[in-house]
């Protein structure tokens, strides 16, 4: 086994001094092809990436953990993954995120693999993502961008491709930078004096090359903003249009890749894309689904979510978000077979609180049993007793998992019993839709029912009492 590296502040003690010389290998993470001819097809068409992570806490299964992750997410974009590696520090090097001495390391690995592209475990600033590209003389990308990335791949409506853009454009403006002699800035002044002023013919109009982009950036921003705010009034209106009619509404959420796709295909044959691959679904998909008792309800399929999801992701996607805060119930749905599933629900819990859903019913589901083993799921079990666990691929649970929806569905509050005319068909279907039909009975002046609604239809029905 490699040993592990420990470069801490020279302050503190607490690391061993020994471990400081070699970054440390993440094994199983290349995807480096047996079929020479297959790989020189790739090295054309894929970007060959090194994937760099600093554990600063927790043990050595969660760096690796998070590092297979981040392998998985560059494997999503596109990337073939090389070689990962991960450095134990207190904290991410200001300067370099690794760490000043392991740079050169760092390069030596991107040479020796042929890599063109490092991909950082976590957000870089400015600063950091410029020095480690001019050391490694490489590409750098950070976990932001790779993100960012995967989710323009992936939009595929209006709202989604401006939610992106926006989020891309957020995340680039701090970053703009002059590449080379191609981005050289222009001067201005009056040219008066043999100095800065650049003279008769070198006199420029008064803005840098970085301060034009800046300026048609912050105009495109705005711009978006104003498109998504009126998608935004679109999709209040059809919110609200189904909290008029009275049924509820229940959002499928989880993070990325835990099987939410497959789990709405499985309850209502949606029929939406399912794809092994992080983010595949962008865009909210919302079908109808009935309890046993006949209630209506809607199943909404939301964007995944993941560990240190941007901030500029979540303020774009924020409309579509929302969807899960109007629910009356979230089925956070949790990938069984993952190392630790339980990183992943906080995570998503942690996401779900900044767009004010965290005060909605909860009903965890934990998918993919059949591809995990026995003593897994008991564990499982005793840390969430009160779960679900369904294979929305096999079908196993999926009887217990629409029971124990239609339980935790807010219940109609005012039992009545009315006779409704043979031609108000229309009020009849109304309550098979939005509330229980507890028993019925056909007489000559109409449909005798007893019935459980809402207050609003519960209003509509008193002039038919029996």
């Amino acid at each position: 086994m490699t040993t592990e590296l420990f470069d801490s502040d020279v302050t503190t003690g607490e690391l061993e001094l020994e471990e400081r010389h070699s970054l440390r290998r993440v094994t199983g993470l290349s995807t480096e092809l047996a079929d020479i001819t297959e790989v020189e097809y790739r090295r054309l068409r894929l970007e060959r990436v090194v994937l760099v992570g600093v554990w600063t806490e927790g043990t050595v299964d969660d760096a690796e953990n998070s590092l297979t992750e981040l392998a998985a997410l560059a494997e999503t974009a596109g990337s073939h993954v090389l070689e990962g590696l991960i450095q134990r520090r207190n904290r991410p090097d200001p300067a370099t995120f690794i760490g000043r001495g392991k740079v050169d390391e760092l390069r030596d690995v991107v040479l020796a693999e042929g890599a063109d592209t490092v991909i950082c475990d976590g957000e870089l600033s400015p600063s950091q993502l410029r020095n480690l590209e001019q050391q490694t003389k490489v590409k750098v990308v950070d976990r932001t961008a790779l993100i960012l990335d995967i989710f323009a791949q992936h939009a595929k409506s209006k709202e989604g491709k401006a939610q992106v853009e926006l989020a891309q454009l957020q995340y680039l403006l701090p970053r703009l930078r002059g590449w080379g002699e191609t981005l050289s800035r222009q001067t201005g002044g009056s040219g008066r004096g043999g100095g800065a002023g650049g003279g008769v013919g070198l006199r420029g109009p008064g803005e840098t090359k970085l301060e034009t982009d800046r300026r048609r950036i912050n105009h495109r921003i705005a711009r978006l903003r104003r498109e998504i705010k009126a998608m935004r009034t679109v999709r209040q209106t059809k919110r609200s249009r189904r909290a008029t009619s009275g049924v509820p509404a229940v959002a499928i959420t989880g993070y990325t890749n835990a099987g939410k796709s497959s789990l709405l295909n499985r309850l209502t044959q949606a029929g939406v894309l399912v794809e092994d691959a992080l983010f595949a679904t962008l865009d909210p998909t919302t079908r109808r689904s009935a309890a046993e008792d006949g209630r209506v309800y809607t199943l909404s399929d939301t964007v995944g979510f993941v560990r240190h999801l941007p901030h500029q992701i979540v303020e774009a996607f924020r409309s579509t978000l929302e969807e899960v805060a109007y629910a009356d119930l979230v089925v956070h749905v949790v990938d069984g077979a993952h190392p630790d599933p339980g990183v992943q629900v906080s995570a998503v819990r942690e996401v779900l609180g900044e767009v004010g859903a965290d005060r909605i019913p909860e009903l965890l589901v934990v998918n993919k049993v059949d591809a995990t083993d026995e003593e897994t799921i008991l564990r499982l079990k005793r840390t969430w007793p009160d779960a679900v666990f369904v294979s929305a691929r096999s079908g196993t649970g999926i009887a217990e998992l629409q029971a124990a929806i239609a339980q935790r569905l807010p219940q109609p509050a005012v039992d009545l019993s009315v006779v409704l005319p043979y031609d108000r068909g229309d009020l009849v279907a109304r309550i098979h839709r939005s509330g229980q039909v507890l028993q019925t009975r056909y007489v000559d002046e109409g449909t005798e029912l007893r019935v459980r609604v809402d207050e609003r239809l519960a209003a509509e029905l008193a002039a038919f009492r029996h």
